[in-house]
């Protein structure tokens, strides 16, 4: 879920993820492993926020479309 995310970021971005894994410091590799699993820990996504200079917003939503 989130590397449809991520990928729909980069793109709005101009960028990859070998220019992302860059920015975060990280081998391509790495950030394509991370992907593939859709892997993601919440400091992981605070870093790609700040990367690509977005806002990250995590909250649940209830069945009847209550953010919480």
């Amino acid at each position: 879920m989130m590397k449809k995310k991520i990928e729909v970021l980069l793109a709005a971005n101009d960028m990859n993820v070998v220019d992302l894994a860059k920015c975060l410091g990280t081998s391509s590799q790495n950030l394509y492993n991370k992907l593939s699993r859709d892997n993601f820990k919440v400091k992981d996504l605070e870093d790609i926020a700040e990367a690509t200079n977005s806002e990250l917003e995590i909250c649940f939503i209830t069945k009847d479309g209550m953010k919480i």
